[in-house]
């Protein structure tokens, strides 16, 4: 077998752990049908990881399903091991193991009562996580091909350890700017699949407010994000407001001219993937009217050489 091209548009989403296994199945297929070559999704307090990428994977027959990320913080590197060998040799070539977690290297946070743990320092953990992960020894059938892994890094260091690592990197909540300087640390050999949020909307004043909130949650809730806008120029007025030069610089808005601008640039900027994720929607619903309608630019930008 060969390893599954996720092409260079893909999904990104959330919004599948609110759902019943049986919408989380259609809205799978449709995406696979419309065709996006990777669907992504984030882990938090709903599926967990393992769990949610099986029943995408069951639920469709081409498409790559990559966890962006599965959060180390609460697994172990034994269990995620012997899990991703399973989702490996059971869909072969389609499972990209995305690793990372926004607790690693913070503080516990409370999430409703429940304590998410904190991991330690974010590039001895991740780096002895993969060591650990290497070392299971296998007790059943290896997939074949490997299961291809990413991290989901955001500064330098831990870019470069994705490149020495894994197959790339998956940076989440990123502008263009981090996409090039992200290109010169891994080469030109890695993979770099950029997560891009999205406001999918006409009403320009409308789209920005809603960007704006998306924004904010980030830039004052998740240290490690803020600390990477500061690498990138951005000051303490910028994360507070947020400004409106840093809604414009991560969230892409307005129609789907302005959204398929924003894919060529980072794919200008040398990224080999760009996962969309609508934002500013209903959280309880599935964006599915807005996916349907992002399908159109697919064909238009993947155009650009895939990656091999």
């Amino acid at each position: 077998m060969k390893q599954q091209d996720p092409g260079v548009v893909g999904i990104w989403t959330w919004s599948f752990d609110r759902q019943p296994a049986p919408a989380v199945r259609d809205a799978a297929a449709e995406i696979e049908e419309l065709g996006f070559g990777a669907l992504w999704f984030g882990e938090g307090l709903g599926r967990d990881t393992v769990g949610q990428a099986w029943l995408l994977l069951s639920a469709t027959r081409r498409i790559v399903v990559a966890s962006g990320i599965a959060n180390v913080a609460l697994r172990d590197p034994i269990s995620m091991a012997t899990a991703e060998r399973a989702l490996g040799e059971a869909f072969p070539g389609r499972y990209l193991l995305g690793l990372g977690g926004h607790r690693v290297g913070g503080r516990p946070v409370d999430a409703g009562g429940f304590t998410i743990p904190s991991g330690g320092r974010p590039l001895a953990l991740l780096s002895g996580y993969l060591d650990a992960m290497d070392a299971v020894p296998a007790h059943g059938p290896v997939p074949d091909p490997p299961v291809r892994r990413v991290l989901g890094a955001l500064g330098p260091k831990m870019l470069a350890l994705a490149a020495q690592r894994t197959w790339g990197a998956h940076p989440y909540f990123v502008p263009v700017e981090h996409t090039a300087r992200a290109r010169e640390v891994l080469g030109p050999d890695s993979f770099l699949g950029v997560e891009q949020p999205i406001v999918f909307d006409p009403d320009i004043a409308r789209a920005r407010e809603l960007a704006r909130a998306h924004v904010a949650a980030y830039a004052s809730g998740a240290p490690h994000q803020a600390a990477n806008l500061r690498r990138l120029g951005f000051g303490d007025d910028d994360l507070a407001g947020p400004s409106g030069r840093l809604v414009d610089a991560i969230v892409a808005y307005g129609d789907l001219n302005a959204i398929e601008e924003r894919v060529r640039r980072h794919l200008s900027a040398g990224a080999d993937h760009v996962c969309l994720q609508v934002v500013g929607t209903a959280p309880a619903a599935l964006p599915l009217r807005e996916w349907r309608e992002l399908s159109a630019i697919v064909p238009t930008v993947s155009r650009r050489t895939s990656v091999s």
